[in-house]
């Protein structure tokens, strides 16, 4: 089930009369933990076993991590979580990926050897509520927060329909309280609720499906030598189809739980605004980001150990960020690219900082990502400097979504040397006129968007507005939602 149908309307109506009945909280939360489980059930019933495995092993294994006494004990505990849910990922996810580098590597030692193909069917969300459930071990074996007391609060924490599948990732101190006390929706809440739930799908049928993905598709999917333009088109085509399907999605899913009445984290910020790479992993998946802060670059030391150390980090997080996301050697160079950049970035501020006569460290670890402080100074209140270095930002973060996008490393080179326009195309210009002008309107206006909203939110922006412009302004959005539903296709992160 996902959020762009007819199917998910009538299961959240449903579902909002009943969390609104005068019934005990108890039995509201047994029905979302069972609405929550058939959402989940509609891609495929049985992978629910794997949610109920996590959940219940997580959930003591959980307990006996905060409460038991002996080190030795505690580490043996955590090590059993982390194989348990790290197995069950690396079995799903990267089963096949690691079999077939095990036979590439056999071949080159000269081995013969030919398994059979391996028929393994992902489950959605697996990444998802993996890292959910390993951070709340890990917190257990830190003790950084108490256990949950209840099973029924646990498996919904884990389950919780809106965030299931493709984030935005949780932490038990962020959704845990508030289902130890009844939470209904204000009728603000509720109003702001559907509001964001229908930007959401907006930006996912209408803008990533209906305006961008075609483009994309076709650019992506061609062989041979594409004209610069065709290459261009294509790649800013992505760029705003990835930002806008998954912004969509957890826009709609933060909508969708605030219409329930709880509040889910902020996993984007306009990341086309930032100002430099570090400022962009602030605005982009953030709840990621912040994870891997947490429970990657820190615990390897961060920058506590020395700046070639703070650079090794750097790498290795976002080398593991991008494995994260697929298995495919494209998603590790896709992390390996923005590290280099958060490399490049480090070393000018590391530069700036000596020659002002600053120490230029300390922030990283209690920075809200992973690396380290943007661009310069606060480019913010130089409109034209701060727009341009947003930019510049952009145009090479549209460079590392060719790796992301592209299936192989052929494919992504082919699309970097038509953007290049070094070599001359091997057939006629790809695109229509008509697709041409779709994206070279889309993406400006994105931009735009992105940078004039940069430090304020769509509730914000929209409380302040007469109630009949954002009326008007919804109308519209729900118009062409409905008139765009029929070449609306899966969120694109739900493989990962």
């Amino acid at each position: 089930m996902v959020f762009n149908s007819y199917t998910f309307i009538a299961f959240f109506v449903v579902m909002l009369v009943l969390h609104n009945l005068p019934i005990p909280w108890k039995a509201k939360k047994i029905n979302l933990l069972l609405a929550s489980y058939i959402f989940y059930a509609a891609w495929n019933p049985p992978f629910i076993l794997l949610l109920w495995l996590s959940t219940v092993v997580d959930f003591f294994v959980g307990r006996a991590l905060y409460t038991q006494p002996n080190k030795h004990k505690r580490r043996v505990l955590l090590v059993i979580s982390l194989i348990g849910n790290l197995g069950m990922l690396c079995f799903f996810k990267y089963g096949g990926f690691i079999l077939e580098n095990f036979v590439h590597l056999t071949s080159a030692l000269g081995i013969d050897y030919h398994p059979a193909k391996p028929n393994i069917i992902l489950p959605a969300g697996i990444s998802f509520y993996t890292f959910t459930t390993l951070c709340y071990t890990i917190d257990m074996y830190k003790k950084k927060s108490k256990p949950v007391k209840s099973m029924l609060d646990f498996s919904l924490f884990v389950t919780f329909f809106p965030h299931l599948v493709a984030g935005p990732i949780v932490r038990p101190p962020q959704l845990v309280p508030q289902f130890e006390t009844e939470h209904k929706a204000t009728r603000q809440q509720l109003l702001d609720g559907l509001l964001l739930l229908s930007l959401g799908l907006f930006m996912k049928v209408v803008c990533a499906d209906t305006l961008l993905a075609g483009t994309a598709d076709a650019v992506f999917s061609s062989h041979g030598i594409l004209g610069p333009l065709d290459a261009w088109m294509g790649v800013l085509a992505f760029s705003g189809q990835i930002f806008f399907d998954f912004a969509g999605y957890s826009t709609a899913a933060i909508g969708v739980a605030m219409c329930l009445g709880f509040i889910l984290p902020q996993n984007f910020l306009y990341p086309y605004a930032s100002i430099g790479f570090s400022d962009f992993w602030r605005r982009w998946h953030i709840t990621l980001s912040s994870w891997l802060r947490d429970y990657l670059y820190i615990p390897l030391g961060g920058n506590r150990e020395g700046k070639f150390r703070t650079y090794v980090n750097i790498m290795i997080t976002m080398l593991i960020g991008g494995l994260w996301h697929g298995a495919n050697w494209t998603f590790v160079a896709w992390g390996g690219l923005h590290g280099v950049y958060l490399w490049v970035e480090k070393a000018l501020r590391d530069s700036r900082a000596k020659a002002s006569g600053a120490t230029g460290g300390g922030e990283i670890n209690s920075a809200p990502v992973i690396a380290t402080a943007s661009l310069g100074p606060d480019l913010t209140s130089k409109r034209p400097a701060g727009f341009m270095y947003a930019l510049l930002t952009f145009l090479l973060i549209c460079i590392t979504w060719v790796f992301f996008r592209s299936a192989t490393f052929s494919g992504a080179w082919q699309i970097l040397t038509s953007m290049s326009g070094q070599v001359p195309p091997s057939g006629p210009p790809l695109l229509s006129t008509a697709a041409i002008i779709k994206v070279a309107i889309v993406i400006p206006l994105m931009l735009i968007f992105h940078w004039t909203m940069r430090n304020t939110t769509v509730l914000k922006t929209a409380g302040k507005l007469p109630w009949w412009v954002t009326g008007i302004a919804w109308a519209v959005i729900l118009i062409l939602i409905v008139l765009s539903q029929g070449t609306s296709k899966s969120f694109i992160y739900f493989q990962f």
